[in-house]
């Protein structure tokens, strides 16, 4: 027998999946207690609908990302900042404060959390800072830190 798990089931399957079990447990555990229903050809034309509508949503996610990407090569952003007589700064340029400045300069809205910075920046310069915007996708900003 056919059936379409509605729930995770241990050692049968994920939710959205269609598995083959023997008719007595198909009947009497997994439909009876709403962990799945039987795979009829309305069961599978709706499984393939969701299937379709998540991979379209993945595609037109990966296209954002990459236009933002696209959108990044040509940005620049500029701090001007305070300084010791060393040249270091009074404090550091994180990557809270690159997101806050794209969305306020150049009303590009990127989550701080997916700006790749491995520590603050605390000198004077001209940096290239990594984006992660889906998983095999990244883009690069130009990030240029300034005496006041």
């Amino acid at each position: 027998m056919k059936v379409i798990l509605t729930q995770d089931v241990k050692a049968q399957g994920k939710k959205g999946q269609m598995i083959e079990v023997s008719d007595g447990y198909g009947r009497n555990y997994l439909i009876a207690r709403g962990l799945a229903i039987p795979a009829d050809n309305k069961a599978i034309n709706e499984l393939k609908n969701r299937e379709a509508a998540a991979q379209h949503k993945i595609e037109v996610e990966k296209q954002e990302a990459r236009d933002i990407a696209a959108k990044l090569e040509g940005i620049l952003v500029k701090f001007n900042v305070a300084a010791g007589g060393d040249g270091r700064l009074y404090g550091s340029v994180t990557s809270k404060d690159i997101a806050e400045e794209l969305e306020k300069k150049h009303g590009v809205s990127i989550d701080k959390r997916k700006i790749l910075l491995a520590d603050p920046l605390k000198a004077f310069g001209s940096y290239t800072v990594e984006v992660k915007l889906y998983p095999e996708i990244t883009g690069k900003i130009n990030v240029m830190i300034t005496e006041k």
